[in-house]
């Protein structure tokens, strides 16, 4: 014989309550009767298991709303849990879980916080409630109640300024979830945009990030604010504002400007991120970029380098500019020569000139440029196949990783003719295993019907 439904109300086998409520809907009027059981456990897991059901329990919150003047604290908290996980169709609890944010119960205040925000459909008096409760005493509810105005979203907009001071909590979960509140009811957030450029100042990391997330969904009315402020005296706040700068990808003639000024910032992380926003612009900042190749410091140029490979193959038009930077006579430094050889890789891609260039730069004085160099050729792949004689040279080199880095480009370029066989055949017995892997993977490749 089966247990009595209330004998596992009050073990809270919620599994198998809901279990029977599938196979039988009318168990859940009975479950519902129990919510006044005198029995606490039985009223408790009753109204935990309405929670489960979620919208199932409409008919469920009216009894649910009078549990929420419960004088049993944990019944009124699970009461106001289960109403918001009900959702909208709970929309008539509004005003009494309003009351609650009031509440001298934390965990009450928290949960009604929640919920106001889960079932959405507010009321004059609950926005005015909830926007009190952004001074609670608790950074907890504070947060919820944040989240919650959040969550109601554009009906919300008279919170706006109450959360624009929230920005300045104590607790930085507070201050991020107001930022993310203020970008999700949208209406009148433009109004929010100053006291969010002063907020870039934030010390902690996390508001900034989430600052600089609601400037971009905000949207085009933040760049002149954010244009101003380039020449703050906190790198930070310069470095922050350059990223959302770059975050928006809008190629105006102004923002570009003053990310290349910026290319010039005093410092280091400002410039690398100047570089990093133009990347995230995309092909419409590569004249941008040229120009400031052209002045940079070498250690400069390998950031620029770096940001032009990182817009790829809409990049082609710079590759003249590169395949310059690769040659020995014109970079002494080898770092550039990498970053461009590997660059080439990149934007190459059925390019003569890019596959010319990485062709002689296989005799490249330094190995780790000449193993760069192979690399990118094997990325362009077959259109590479007039580089295919120099990688056969490569084959002998003395550094293992350009033996290994050209065997592998020959298999990605795909001419099989019985010298390119032959000579990798002869890399099976390399001293080095990795070698000799690429070897045979290449005669795989090459040889496979």
């Amino acid at each position: 014989m089966s247990a009595s439904l209330e004998k596992l109300l009050r073990d809270a086998r919620i599994d198998l309550i809901l279990s029977r409520i599938e196979k039988n809907s009318s168990v859940l009027n009975e479950v519902i009767e129990n919510i006044d059981n005198e029995i606490r456990s039985i009223k408790f897991n009753s109204i935990l298991v309405l929670g489960e059901l979620k919208e199932k329990s409409i008919k469920a919150v009216p009894k649910l709303i009078n549990r929420l003047s419960d004088e049993d604290w944990s019944i009124c908290r699970e009461t106001a849990r289960s109403l918001g996980k009900i959702g909208s169709e709970a929309k008539e609890a509004v005003p009494e879980l309003s009351k609650l944010l009031n509440n001298k119960e934390e965990s009450i205040r928290k949960e009604a916080a929640i919920a106001l925000g889960k079932i959405g459909n507010p009321t004059v008096d609950s926005i005015n409630s909830l926007i009190e409760t952004l001074n609670d005493e608790s950074e907890g509810v504070r947060t919820e109640v944040a989240n919650s105005l959040g969550e109601i979203g554009p009906e919300a907009y008279k919170a706006i300024p109450h959360l624009m001071k929230s920005l300045k909590d104590v607790g930085w979960i507070v201050r991020t979830t107001s930022t993310q509140a203020i970008s999700q009811i949208g209406k009148g957030s433009t109004k929010a945009i100053p006291t969010l450029i002063s907020a870039l100042e934030d010390e902690d990391w996390r508001v900034r990030y989430r600052v600089v997330s609601t400037l971009v969904d905000i949207g085009e009315e933040s760049i002149p604010y954010l244009l101003d402020i380039l020449n703050h005296k906190n790198p930070i706040v310069r470095k922050e504002a350059i990223e959302a700068l770059g975050e928006l990808k809008k190629s105006d003639p102004k923002i570009l400007e003053s990310l290349y000024l910026s290319l010039k910032d005093a410092d280091e992380a400002v410039r690398c991120k100047a570089s990093d926003s133009l990347r995230s612009i995309g092909k419409d900042a590569i004249p941008t970029l040229i120009k400031a190749i052209q002045s940079a410091n070498n250690k400069m140029k390998i950031v620029l380098i770096s940001a032009i490979r990182g817009i790829g193959i809409d990049a082609k038009e710079v590759i003249s500019t590169i395949t310059e930077l690769i040659k020995t006579d014109v970079s002494k430094n080898a770092k550039i020569r990498v970053e461009a050889a590997r660059t080439l890789g990149e934007i190459g891609k059925n390019s003569d000139i890019a596959v010319s260039a990485l062709e002689k730069t296989l005799n490249d004085p330094k190995s780790i440029v000449r193993r760069e160099a192979a690399l990118s050729l094997g990325k362009i792949g077959p259109s590479a196949n007039k580089a295919v004689p120099a990688l056969l040279n490569a084959l002998i080199d003395k550094n293992p990783d350009v033996r290994w880095r050209s065997s592998e480009a020959l298999g990605f370029i795909g001419v099989n003719t019985e010298e390119v066989l032959s000579d990798l055949k002869s890399l099976i017995h390399d001293e080095c295993d990795y070698v000799c892997e690429s070897a045979i993977n290449a005669l795989d490749s090459l040889t496979e019907d």
